[in-house]
């Protein structure tokens, strides 16, 4: 009877899941969330002079929002003027930006042979306004004069500019560079060969692709957690872990070398829109489905394996659409791709670490191991941590009382709110041991609730909203 009660429930939140698909897709629009981009730099030497093309969204630069700390401009405190400035014709957002130059000069470190540059911009190009809600393609150039004899350059700006991904043009053995956070540049040889070996490639990216998991990578955080929640046992998770691996190293690869491009051309000619833009919400999705199977069933579904393939399918497609804002060297490509998926595992690992090691005592005295005591002093202790730190951000928590989603675009401020809470939940789970699976009662459906609560509010948004 209560198998039968399982599967109804699984049966009827499909059906709503194919409902609210069906209703998307017959409803979809252009728009899509302003969205930080890394800026894209070509660098030249031409007549004597060091010269870089940047693309780039200019209307974050004048309006002064920090690309470091901000994954949506919509979600930052320059969001009206931005607006404003994303639905100026292009003269007049060049004119903007010209009158920008001088401030934004001075956040650029340019040297020659360790000698100081000083940038002077020399052109500006904006593309037209189009649909305010994409962001629009706009393109700066700047130069300086190279010393006689110079031999190699560096080049860096400060962190609140975002990630400036540096490729070296018309010479042999490019550099190509993945700045973020205020980096500087390697010394790029100005005559060619300071390319990275396919090692230094790979180790290069390591940390690109960690960084897309933790802090940046939320919505695949919490489907890792979905699946940890589920049974927080080695081979059950290594399965799930295993098959979400294969399947969105897949479609990571195929995306990456080209392959998928079909699909968005399809999705632009049937419905006007970006493939990523159908990706987004199904990845939401797959937080929801997988956090809602957590509440009513206790071990792998004979479903749920060919479920997490084809949700690693569509994980690997947005993997993909981080690559694509910058691409990969062509030269060292395959290493590039390898480096940036060891860096997603790592950070995937991390996660289910820090999580079973916040659960492991509860686990152990549901159990049976009388460490009762051993396990109140420990989230004694942890929800102390977690208070700790939410008193260090005062701020952010006194946003959260006039926006509370806004916790959604603050890692650091989660993981605060998340070690106290998971605290108390273990601390009743303690309590409550001789209750039959006190653990998953009262530690593993508590939070898949609040997963299945954030995956459905995403899907809403990135569907309708």
């Amino acid at each position: 009877m209560k198998t039968s009660f399982f599967v109804d429930v699984r049966v009827a939140f499909l059906r709503v899941l194919s409902s609210a698909i069906l209703l998307w897709v017959t409803t979809l629009s252009t728009a899509q969330a302003h969205e930080v981009i890394p800026s894209i730099g070509d660098m030249r030497v031409i007549d004597g002079e060091v010269t870089f093309d940047v693309r780039a969204n200019l209307e974050s630069f004048v309006a002064g929002i920090n690309l470091t700390e901000t994954a949506d401009t919509n979600e930052s405190a320059q969001a009206a003027t931005y607006d404003e400035l994303r639905a100026l014709p292009p003269e007049a957002l060049a004119a903007q930006f010209e009158a920008f130059w001088p401030q934004m000069a001075q956040g650029i470190t340019l040297t020659a042979d360790g000698a100081p540059l000083t940038p002077a911009l020399t052109s500006v190009s904006v593309d037209p306004v189009g649909d305010v809600e994409i962001v629009r393609a706009s393109t700066f150039t700047f130069s300086a004069a190279l010393p006689d004899g110079a031999e190699n350059v560096q080049i860096g700006w400060n962190p609140e500019f975002g990630v400036l991904v540096l490729r070296q043009m018309d010479v042999p053995a490019p550099y190509d560079g993945y700045l973020e956070a205020g980096a500087l540049s390697d010394p790029i040889p100005l005559a060619g060969g300071g390319q990275a070996t396919g090692w230094e490639t790979f180790i290069d990216y390591i940390p690109v692709g960690f960084d897309h998991i933790v802090p940046k990578g939320l919505d695949h955080i919490l489907f890792v957690l979905g699946l940890f929640f589920l049974a927080a046992r080695l081979r059950p998770l290594i399965l799930q872990v295993s098959l979400f691996t294969v399947a969105h190293t897949i479609t990571l690869a195929l995306a990456a070398l080209g392959y998928t491009q079909f699909m968005d051309t399809f999705t632009q000619d049937q419905f006007g829109i970006a493939f990523i833009d159908i990706v987004e919400p199904l990845i939401a999705l797959s937080i929801a489905y997988v956090a809602i199977e957590n509440i009513f069933m206790k071990g792998i579904s004979p479903w749920r394996p060919f479920v997490i393939f084809i949700f690693g399918l569509l994980h690997g497609l947005g993997f993909a659409s981080v690559l694509a804002e910058f691409g990969l060297p062509d030269e060292t490509f395959v290493a590039a791709l390898i480096g940036f998926n060891v860096g997603v595992e790592v950070g995937q690992l991390a996660v289910i670490a820090v999580m079973f090691l916040i659960v492991w005592q509860a686990l152990r005295i549901d159990r049976g191991e009388n460490e009762v005591g051993r396990g109140f002093v420990l989230y004694g202790v942890l929800f102390l941590v977690g208070i700790g730190l939410l008193a260090t951000n005062a701020d952010g928590v006194s946003s959260l009382l006039s926006a509370p989603l806004g916790v959604l675009e603050n890692p650091g401020l989660l993981l605060a709110i998340t070690l106290p809470a998971m605290a108390v939940l273990c601390i009743a789970s303690i309590q409550m041991r001789y209750n039959v699976d006190a653990y998953r009662r009262i530690v593993a459906v508590p939070a898949s609730v609040f997963i299945a609560t954030i995956g459905v509010y995403w899907f809403i948004e990135r569907a309708f909203l």
